[in-house]
């Protein structure tokens, strides 16, 4: 049996852990610091979703890599197909960051690399841009077969053009959205135009993509040169959401008017602002993630109410920290975000983890006391409370043996608003230190911490 590790709670006026004087000053941990509002800031650690490491066999006969993003309790609303651009891979931050925004939204999403790309099999001089199209056929019939046909494809510049292409042929399709897509082929065809007459007199050239030589063959650019996007479009017959930033230099914002317009109803545009085309910061990857989640809801038939069913006696509360440390929190259905403030190296994208601890009490606090003023039927209308946090010396809290020791100190003010008499106030005031969360924060708490196999570790099946 793996030892736990045990967490002794004590409170001062509202107070909590006190630094163990024991500690190991060599473990890997976060050193917490104060913030400018007196909280003290942590890092936390977990998964909102997990990564599963999968492949397939393309038509061709080869393997091609994958990885699917799956929500925390592994039943999706529904699978998505991702493809992403020209030369990248699945494993390319962007792509990775949209993908896990719908993750946290319920959406499993297949990410993967097309064939001689990343880790999948192949020789790339030998694709096409109708062979990109086939491989994500291949990828929708897999997961067809072992998990369910994808309700929604996005694909990302090339891959949104992809995607365009390859609806027709997946019939699972409900939704289909594009980032930063191109509306025709000449974009492309301009990258390789300085090495064209290479290419059409030698049967191929090597050519530098994103500061990377490929070698590009005749077959591509007759392929290209066959691709008619406005048509794709027009044909699409799915909703269509349309992601663009009016600042991408590589594929510009003409692109997206041009896909827009040709596109029927139903078809919405998604300004993605300052992003640039690879959507790098991890913000906008986030942004267009979550957005496609909620925009895809009204098509594959899961309305929002539904995501915030919680699953009968599962209170599990989990969280996740990727990039940085803006944290993902999913707690009974419900999606939070937790991070640090700027000046320690943080978003300041959520509050802090002290922060969610101090606003824990004080729900917990409020709650009590509506509860008990309800069950009296006593005239209260409101409660507020407002919580502060800081580290204080436990010389200061009255344990003159412990000086140099600090503990923390959480500092709570309640009004409560109704026409109360005196005797109701000073009840309300003693029921609010009985409430559960004060109770554990002043007893002791026992936690037990254990080391699982994370599934992105988990060798690919055969």
């Amino acid at each position: 049996m793996r030892p736990a590790f045990r967490l002794t709670v004590q409170i001062a006026i509202l107070s909590v852990e006190h630094e163990d004087e024991h500690e190991d000053e060599d473990e890997d941990e976060h050193e917490h610091s104060a913030s400018p509002e007196g909280y003290a800031v942590t890092s936390s650690i977990g998964g909102s979703m997990h990564t599963k490491r999968l492949s397939f066999e393309n038509e061709s006969g080869h393997q091609l890599a994958a990885l699917l993003d799956l929500p925390v309790d592994d039943e999706p609303i529904a699978y998505a197909l991702f493809a992403h651009c020209f030369t990248c891979s699945k494993d390319y931050k962007g792509v990775a960051r949209v993908s896990r925004a719908l993750a946290a939204e319920g959406v499993a999403v297949l990410r993967f690399d097309f064939t001689g790309l990343g880790e999948s099999e192949g020789d790339f001089s030998d694709t096409t841009f109708s062979s990109n199209v086939d491989d994500l056929v291949a990828a929708a019939i897999f997961m067809e077969r072992e998990f369910e046909g994808p309700k929604i494809l996005i694909g990302h510049s090339l891959g949104g053009a992809a995607v365009l292409h390859a609806a027709a042929r997946i019939p699972s399709t409900a939704a289909v959205a594009t980032l930063a897509a191109p509306s025709s082929m000449d974009h492309l065809a301009g990258v390789i135009r300085s090495s064209r007459v290479d290419i059409e007199s030698a049967g191929e050239a090597e050519v530098e993509i994103g500061g990377r030589a490929f070698k590009i063959r005749k077959e591509f650019l007759d392929d290209l040169s066959k691709v008619k996007m406005l048509d794709a479009i027009s044909g699409l017959g799915k909703p269509l959401l349309v992601c663009h930033s009016p600042e991408d230099r590589t594929v510009g914002i003409d692109n997206a008017a041009e896909i827009f317009a040709a596109a029927d109803h139903p078809k919405c545009f998604l300004s993605l602002d300052s992003a640039d085309h690879l959507c790098s910061n991890a913000a906008d990857a986030r942004y267009a993630g979550s957005v496609i989640a909620a925009w895809a809801r009204r098509y594959i038939g899961q309305p929002q109410e539904e995501l915030k069913q919680a699953t009968p006696g599962d209170n599990r509360v989990v969280v996740r920290t990727d990039d940085g440390y803006r944290t993902e929190v999913l707690a009974n259905g419900h999606s939070l975000v937790a991070d640090e403030p700027l000046a320690v190296g943080g978003t300041n994208a959520g509050p802090t983890p002290y922060e969610l601890l101090a606003s824990a009490l004080g729900a917990c606090t409020s709650i009590t006391i509506r509860m008990y003023a309800d069950r009296k039927q006593w005239p209260l209308d409101a409660v507020v409370v407002r919580l502060t946090h800081e580290k204080i010396h436990c010389e200061d809290c009255g344990e003159p043996d412990r000086p140099s020791s600090r503990i923390d100190h959480f500092t709570s003010e309640i009004s409560l608003e109704g026409p109360l008499d005196e005797a109701q106030r000073k009840r309300l005031l003693a029921v609010a230190d009985r409430c559960p969360v004060h109770r554990t924060l002043k007893g002791a708490a026992e936690i037990s911490t254990t080391l699982v196999d994370s599934l992105e570790r988990n060798p690919r099946p055969d």
